[in-house]
């Protein structure tokens, strides 16, 4: 390393006194220094020769400092230190103070990222909380609507009976193909009660906030459910025909805290909850950003955090090593469940991605409010393939059964099927008024338990309907228009016979696929998110806005 004799310095020294206007000065040290007698040749020096000198072995300093930090990012400028702290500090204490400074200013930068994210959770919130608001602020008016269908279902048998055959003649007139849609179709069956009887009907209380999710354990009468609460729970339904809980017996459960002590903690909102394959796991999406996976016992396996937004998805891979998430950052990840770690963060959407779905146990497909699908593959750097063609945000996609069909519904009032072989959608479906929130496939046609039944896919909108579409030819089969507000929610049968659909008008509608027409229904008191349906096919469940879930006994 290049280093200073005393002879240079004294001479930089003497220069500056002579440079800065100090003569007497000058000429003292030059004499008491030997100046005379230096061999430096005085051209060569530059004016200002030693201010530059201490700056640069300053900076020089500096950088020696910075760059033996271990939290040092050499694309930070050298900003932390003064020249004071330079001269009078060795290199560990100013190596000190730099990693105080860096965790100081690191620490003011995550709150302004905090105060960001915040922001933009409440905007991609917005649109679903605005229906929630919405119920809160006419529910005067829905208690009156519900007493009128009080009054309605309590009608004489020959008024019930001839509403019904009106509306059975109105509704084969309206429900063909290319027909137009009728207003309310309230029920349908002569034959068949109008209401489950609260006899039929199990109902969970413990949640302290709106259920957003439930969802049936495929082995088993395991029943969870994601709530505003910061928890998800899980439900042991006992076999046989649901019935009233009594508080003398109460059933077991489980509660899955999502965050420690108090709960109604908004930013751990439990937003999307799946079933493992096997029925051994569960995993929970939550508001925090965080993915976490449950044992059947309500013991946390493992945490799984790298979003920096909330989880709006999140699925199981039909193998179960993997699970994929949505998330209000704008990417998808893919996690490795054994490692319990993240395999993939995929980066392409330019929006909040809003929904995820295995097509393979290595490949999914995301949509997101910028209007796009991508079908993306563990490995691939790149989408696989892009589905680019709705104008507004895509709420939701499904593959079929066999995986070479794809659904999405849209803000843009449309549902489109695509196929791997083309670009362009292979139908777009253009019957709804308003947005379509959800889309299901029926349990039929190839890759199914009911080959030899007709493939069909569904859609719920904010129109108030739900339509069931003919996917071979792209045209709608029926349009079920017994609810009066938006459609949260579609599920089908495990036979493929019926369809179960929930709305905000609280009422909750089975209806039969052979005739188009509803064969029971049941009034709750909030409006309902999601209805899903055990795999015997003969119990449904229903979260409610009001922080219940009911479970209903249906048997033909």
């Amino acid at each position: 390393m290049a280093s200073i004799t005393s002879v240079e310095l004294n001479f930089l020294i003497f220069r500056y006194l002579n440079e800065s206007g100090f003569t007497h000065s000058a000429y003292t040290f030059g004499n008491e220094a030997a100046i005379n007698k230096c061999p430096i040749d005085g051209n060569l020096v530059p004016p200002g020769a030693l201010v530059t000198f201490v700056q640069k072995g300053l900076q020089y300093f500096e950088m020696e400092a910075n760059l033996s930090n271990c939290d040092a990012d050499l694309d930070e400028d050298f900003s932390f230190l003064q020249p004071l702290d330079l001269i009078t500090k060795n290199v560990n204490e100013l190596g000190q103070m730099i990693t105080e400074r860096r965790k100081k200013l690191l620490k003011e930068r995550n709150k302004e990222l905090e105060k960001e994210h915040e922001a933009e959770r409440g905007r991609a919130r917005e649109k679903e909380r605005h229906q929630r608001e919405k119920e809160v602020e006419k529910d005067r008016e829905r208690v009156k609507v519900a007493k009128e269908r009080e009054q309605h279902v309590n009608k004489t048998d020959r008024e019930v009976v001839r509403d019904q055959e009106k509306v059975t003649t109105k509704h084969e007139v309206n429900g063909a193909v290319g027909g137009s849609e009728s207003t309310d179709i309230c029920t349908t069956s002569t034959s068949q009660p109008r209401q489950i009887p609260s006899s039929d009907v199990t109902i969970l209380e413990g949640h302290t906030s709106e259920v957003c999710a439930c969802a049936w354990c495929p082995s088993g009468s395991l029943l969870a459910s994601g709530s505003g609460d910061s928890t998800a729970r899980i439900w042991a339904i006992p076999e046989g025909r649901c019935k009233p809980v009594s508080q003398s017996v109460p059933l077991d459960v489980l509660v899955l805290k999502h965050v420690r002590g108090k709960t109604n903690e908004k930013h751990n909102d439990v937003t999307t909850i799946d079933w493992n394959g096997e029925g051994t796991l569960l995993a929970t999406g939550s508001y925090d950003g965080q993915a976490r996976i449950w044992t059947t016992n309500g013991e946390l396996k493992s945490t799984l955090s790298k979003h920096s937004g909330p989880i709006f998805s999140l699925k199981w891979n039909k193998r179960g090593d993997y699970i994929v998430t949505g998330s209000c950052d704008k990417t998808t990840i893919v996690w490795d469940v054994k490692a319990e770690e993240w395999k993939q963060q995929f980066e392409f959407h330019t929006g909040p991605a809003l929904d995820v779905d295995w097509r393979s146990n290595m490949s999914f497909a995301s949509s997101s409010t910028d209007n796009m699908i991508y079908v993306c593959k563990i490995g691939e750097t790149r989408p696989v393939h892009t589905f680019a063609g709705h104008q507004g945000e895509v709420n939701c996609v499904k593959w079929d059964p066999t995986g070479s069909l794809l659904a999405s519904c849209s803000d843009d009032v449309t549902a489109k099927i695509w196929s791997l072989k083309q670009e362009n959608y292979l139908h777009d479906l253009r019957e709804h008024s308003k947005e379509i929130y959800t889309i299901r496939w029926s349990p039929t046609g190839p890759g199914t338990n009911n080959p030899n039944k007709k493939l069909v896919l569904a859609s719920a909108s904010f129109d108030s309907t739900v339509k069931l579409w003919d996917v071979e030819l792209g045209n709608l089969i029926y349009s079920l228009n017994g609810h009066r507000q938006p459609v949260y929610s579609v599920a089908f049968s495990p036979n493929g016979e019926y369809i179960a659909s929930g709305s905000l008008d609280k009422c909750l509608h089975i209806w039969s696929l052979k005739e188009g027409k509803i064969v029971r229904t049941y009034a709750g008191s909030g409006g309902i998110f999601e209805v899903c349906w055990n795999k015997e096919g003969d119990k449904i469940a229903a979260c409610f806005a009001n922080n219940i879930v009911s479970v209903l006994d249906f048997r033909m």
